[in-house]
C-alpha cells in the first residue's frame, strides 16, 4: 500500500509538471505566433493569438493544432488613394498545419467577423462627409452640397452592400432633388461612394456585410488560410 501511495504521488507530481510545461509552451507559442501573423500589403496594429485544445505539446508533435483564435486590430490598407481601416477582426482557425519547421502555418478552414467603425468609414468617405448608424440596418450619411452658390448640409439614409467580395458600396436610398437633372448627381457625388477593403490574410474572403450600432459588421470565411511563413 505504501508503494502504491508513493506511485500515485509521483504520477500526480509528474502530471502537474507536464501541465505546467504544456501551458508554458502554449504561452510562448502564442507570443511568437502573434508576431508572425501576416496581412499582405497592410499595416496592422496589435495581434492576439489564443491556441485552444489540450495537451498542446502532443498537437505540436503531430504538426497540427485543433483550433487557433486570432484577433487583429487596426488592419489598414490603401486602395484608389483612400485608406479603409478594418477596426478589428476576430477569426477562429481550425486544423492549423504547422509547416517550414514551425515557422509557417496554414488553417484548413476559418470563420470570423470583421468590423469597420463609423469613424474609420467617415475617414474613407469624401471630404466633409460623416457616416453614422441610421438604424434598421441602414447608415446615415451627412454632407455639405453647394447648390446655386449656397452650401447646404443634407443627411440621407443609405444601404451598404458588398461588391465582388472586396468592395464596400454606400448608396443613398433617396436624395434631395432626386430626378432633377444635375442636382441628383451633385448630391450623390457626396453621399455615394465605394471603397475597397484592404488585403486580408491569404485565403480569407468577405461574405456578408451588415450595419450595426458599432459599425459595419462583415462575415469572414476561408479555406487554406495562410497565416505566416
Amino acid at each position: 500500500m505504501r508503494a502504491l501511495r508513493i506511485l500515485l504521488i509521483v504520477v500526480v507530481v509528474l502530471a502537474g509538471v507536464f501541465i505546467a510545461v504544456d501551458r508554458a509552451a502554449v504561452y510562448f507559442a502564442e507570443s511568437e505566433a502573434a508576431d508572425r501573423v501576416v496581412v499582405p500589403g497592410a499595416r496592422t496594429g496589435s495581434t492576439d493569438v489564443s491556441i485552444k485544445g489540450f495537451p498542446f505539446l502532443t498537437q505540436v508533435a503531430g504538426s497540427e493544432l485543433d483550433e487557433v483564435d486570432v484577433k487583429v486590430t487596426g488592419i489598414e490598407a490603401t486602395a484608389a488613394g483612400r485608406s479603409l481601416r478594418i477596426s478589428r477582426m476576430d477569426a477562429e482557425l481550425h486544423q492549423v498545419r504547422l509547416t517550414d519547421g514551425f515557422s509557417g502555418a496554414t488553417a484548413a478552414r476559418a470563420t470570423g467577423t470583421a468590423v469597420i467603425s463609423y469613424e474609420d468609414l467617415t475617414k474613407a468617405a469624401a471630404d466633409g462627409v460623416a457616416v453614422e448608424y441610421g438604424g434598421n440596418g441602414k447608415v446615415k450619411v451627412t454632407g455639405a452640397v453647394n447648390i446655386l452658390g449656397r452650401t447646404l448640409s443634407r443627411s440621407v439614409l443609405s444601404t451598404v452592400t458588398l461588391v465582388d467580395g472586396h468592395t464596400v458600396r454606400v448608396h443613398a436610398d433617396k436624395v434631395p432633388g432626386e430626378g432633377i437633372p444635375g442636382l441628383e448627381g451633385l448630391v450623390r457625388e457626396k453621399t455615394d461612394f465605394e471603397r475597397e477593403v484592404g488585403t486580408l490574410p491569404n485565403g480569407l474572403k468577405l461574405e456578408r456585410i451588415q450595419p450595426i450600432a458599432d459599425g459595419l459588421e462583415i462575415s469572414v470565411t476561408g479555406t487554406d488560410v495562410r497565416l505566416a511563413g
